[in-house]
């Protein structure tokens, strides 16, 4: 299994869920708001407190536990959803997953 994370642009949020409703078996995902600066190489920052807390933009982070047989289509359409080309597309990231447990299941039923 793996741990899918993506920083992405909020307005994107709804053609995602669209995207996963279509997806047989979708695991399922949790949304969270986020702010987050970027590099950006030759964007002048601005000078005091007031500058940096400024320079935050909203996004929302997805977090998927994904079967390692749907990570690459899960990929591919978070990419085909969210890229521009822009700076601020956001960013996406894949981690191994050590184990996995629905709670509402017991213990010795698997995942």
């Amino acid at each position: 299994m793996k741990e899918i994370k993506a920083v992405v642009q909020p307005f994107r949020l709804a053609k995602i869920r669209e995207a996963v409703r279509k997806i047989p078996d979708f695991p399922g995902m949790t949304i969270c708001k986020v702010e987050g600066s970027g590099y950006h190489p030759g964007k002048p920052s601005a000078p005091g407190i007031k500058g940096e807390l400024a320079d935050y933009s909203a996004k929302v982070r997805l977090e998927i536990i994904s079967p390692d047989d749907k990570v690459d289509a899960l990929l591919a359409m978070l990419h085909e959803i969210c890229h521009t080309g822009q700076p601020g597309d956001g960013v996406v990231w894949v981690s191994p997953v050590e184990d996995f447990i629905r709670l509402r299941m017991p213990r010795d039923a698997g995942t």
